[in-house]
């Protein structure tokens, strides 16, 4: 069942080399900060960890995969700083996760979007269902993904990215994903995805961590400016929650 802590819930076990990390928000598994920086830690800690090979990355729930960063944050921030801040949070994520010594398997089961696409587009290797919808719907309330920008583009390429950020109020099915690459596959159900991610995790940990680390590092190649690079798009972000356009269009969901 979905966790009802109102700070969110992060569990992380460790079997045959594969530490499965589950995030867990009952906001459609949304990010407060604190719990942003939780998972941050925990894949610092992880890439350190001899015992582990592999990291899966999963959510609570038969709902949504990720709703992004948590709203009643983003409502709540009144200067740039503040603002700076409370984006930065997916910036240092998506560092972690690029800089983590181990490989990173995605299991996206349910709709992600922003921050989520974030996360999908920042592991190395990801599995979805066909309801694993997307969205980037950060043009529409006067912001952009500029954050996530970097890894989607990444993952996806400029001109998908594009398609995805200007039209901001339209889901892009799972196909769509897969087709783009953000998914290597796509499976019916979450029992058919599940075996695949257990089976695909598996085979992946008993591979040569040596050489799966400079795996990791080739995948990653020319990104060390992201330290710098998201922390800027970080701080776009935290200026533009606080124009009149932005605050209008999010005092919409406040009724």
């Amino acid at each position: 069942m979905p966790s009802e802590n109102p700070i969110g819930s992060l569990v992380t076990t460790i079997e045959n080399k594969i530490a499965t990390v589950t995030f867990g928000h009952p906001s459609s598994n949304s990010f407060p900060r604190k719990l942003l920086d939780r998972l941050t830690t925990e894949i610092n800690n992880l890439s350190a960890n001899p015992t582990v090979s592999v990291i899966v990355i999963q959510s609570e729930g038969s709902g949504a995969f990720c709703a992004g960063a948590s709203f009643d944050e983003l409502l709540a921030v009144s200067d740039e700083a503040a603002g700076a801040h409370f984006f930065s949070g997916f910036a240092h994520l998506i560092n972690a996760m690029r800089s983590c010594s181990k490989l990173i398997v995605g299991r996206i089961h349910g709709k992600a979007v922003g921050g989520g696409v974030g996360i999908a587009s920042a592991c190395d290797y990801t599995l979805a269902t066909n309801n694993a919808s997307i969205k980037l719907s950060e043009l529409a309330i006067g912001i952009g993904p500029f954050v996530i920008e970097p890894a989607v583009s990444k993952k996806i390429g400029k001109t998908a990215m594009a398609e995805m950020t200007l039209a901001a109020h339209e889901w892009k099915t799972a196909d769509w994903a897969a087709a783009k690459g953000l998914y290597a596959n796509t499976f019916e159900t979450v029992e058919e995805l599940d075996a695949a991610i257990a089976d695909f995790s598996a085979k992946l940990s008993s591979y040569n961590p040596e050489a799966l680390l400079e795996m990791k590092k080739v995948l990653w190649e020319g990104t060390q400016h992201w330290d710098t690079l998201l922390l800027e798009r970080a701080a776009i972000s935290g200026k533009l929650v606080l124009s009149d356009f932005t605050r209008k269009a999010l005092s919409q969901f406040k009724k």
